[in-house]
């Protein structure tokens, strides 16, 4: 199976860390946030497509040395306009008629959700969170399934949150997409195409840590990180 990960950020929340170092190459207990990524994986992945942007370089670089994953490439993002247009960037280079994965590059994800995620031929990690507004938020259907996604709702109480971790099947490209309100093309519309089309299962994470600022990154460094996040190794 063929993995996609999004490490094409700027990671502006993390300065001044990020000015010489890409976000994915920001190191958690001596160990880049790529690594961790990718040694979570299922064994079934066996090809990375990785989208870099800002300093990808450094990304290459590590790729090269990582021993995760037997196969590997970089695709470069030129100008970043959202998530679903670095996802679209990748058409071309996945394997045809199967289903593939995509991640993103700066969150860490438990090893056991992501193989029960490869087991759906769509489907999505979500995490149950207190505070809604500040996440996209999964509504299911009676059966478990994904209905939709809202971003940032404006609700009280537990809901579950997008943790940006997907299995998408090969037909997902046939949606077209539009530019968000904010002007960029989101992977979230590729999601809710998918979800009105067919089934898209629903994986409640067991551990999600997104490391979106300099306080996630430094609670990190204290985590036991190698029983949730060891994959294949």
């Amino acid at each position: 199976m063929d993995a996609i990960i999004l490490a094409a950020g700027l990671g502006t929340r993390l300065r001044p860390f990020t000015e010489k170092t890409p976000k994915p190459m920001l190191l958690v207990r001596s160990r880049p946030i790529l690594d961790w990524s990718l040694g979570a994986l299922p064994a079934v992945v066996d090809r990375v497509i990785v989208v870099v942007h800002y300093l990808g370089e450094q990304v290459e670089a590590y790729l090269k040395t990582q021993r995760h994953v037997p196969s590997w490439e970089v695709v470069h993002q030129e100008k970043p306009r959202g998530t679903g247009d670095a996802l679209l960037s990748c058409r071309s280079r996945l394997r045809p008629g199967a289903s593939f994965t995509v991640l993103n590059g700066d969150d860490l994800y438990g090893a056991a959700d992501l193989a029960e995620l490869v087991r759906h031929r769509a489907g999505l990690v979500c995490q149950r969170v207190d505070e809604p507004r500040k996440f996209g938020i999964a509504f299911l259907k009676g059966d478990g399934t994904l209905e939709k996604l809202i971003e940032k709702p404006d609700l009280d109480g537990p809901q579950l949150a997008n943790t940006g971790a997907y299995v998408f099947p090969p037909e997902v490209f046939e949606t077209e997409l539009t530019l968000s309100p904010r002007g960029e093309y989101e992977i979230t519309q590729y999601v809710s195409a998918t979800a009105s089309k067919g089934t898209v299962g629903v994986v409640q994470s067991r551990f999600w840590l997104p490391i979106g600022d300099v306080a996630a990154w430094q609670a990190a460094q204290e985590m036991d990180l190698d029983a949730v996040l060891t994959g294949r190794h």
